[in-house]
């Protein structure tokens, strides 16, 4: 059977950071603080509604974190900003190492995307980052109305595909998505992107640490 690698997207093979430079323009000296409790919160936010079944799309959860994120820094930005900023979830970079990684992984791997957003979303936002075409499927918890780290998605992911935990790996930079994962059978890579991260103390492991998609394959080989 052939072996399934399912990426997260946000944070994975997509910058999230992407936005700094518009923050910049908006927020100047804030504009880390901002992106990083923003990111924090869009994720918060949709851990709290999975488990609360109050599901709605991610992109609330993201309208959401920025509204929470503007009034705890005390900053006031205009509608025209906020959806300039959620406009930029749309056409976020991809991290440097992904183009040169993905198409030799799809040589010999099936590649499905794997994420909380929904997939029209996912779609557009892939495209415009030139990723697209290295994926099979778009795999969304959007299509099962709640987010990960549910046991719910893995196992959504697991029936879209076709395949058993066994023959099927998560790649991820999100420590409680790798966590989820595993938790459900399948095997996991973390994706350490910074020094600084720290993955959780669980009595859970990943099988593959990397700190870019570059080094994978050669896990993948072993």
């Amino acid at each position: 059977m052939k072996i399934n690698i399912a990426f997260d997207v946000y944070g994975t093979l997509i910058d999230t950071q992407g936005v700094l430079n518009l923050l910049s323009n908006f927020v100047d000296k804030k504009a880390q603080l901002f992106s990083e409790t923003w990111r924090a919160k869009q994720l918060e936010y949709s851990f709290r509604r999975g488990l609360m079944k109050r599901y709605e799309h991610f992109s609330i959860c993201t309208k959401d974190a920025l509204n929470y994120t503007c009034a705890a820094l005390k900053v006031a930005l205009s509608d025209s900003q906020k959806q300039q900023l959620l406009d930029s979830y749309l056409c976020l970079p991809a991290f440097s190492d992904i183009k040169t990684a993905l198409p030799q992984l799809a040589e010999n791997y099936q590649l499905v995307a794997f994420s909380n957003g929904d997939a029209q979303s996912v779609n557009t936002l892939l495209d415009n980052a030139g990723l697209l075409e290295y994926f099979s499927d778009v795999v969304s918890a959007d299509e099962i109305s709640t987010f990960k780290p549910s046991p719910e998605i893995y196992q959504h992911l697991l029936d879209r595909v076709n395949s058993s935990a066994e023959h099927t790996w998560l790649v991820s930079s999100n420590a409680f998505d790798v966590i989820g994962a595993k938790s459900h059978g399948m095997r996991a890579a973390w994706v350490k992107r910074s020094e600084d991260a720290v993955f959780d103390p669980w009595e859970i492991e990943p099988n593959v640490v990397i700190n870019c998609l570059d080094n994978l394959l050669q896990h993948l080989n072993k």
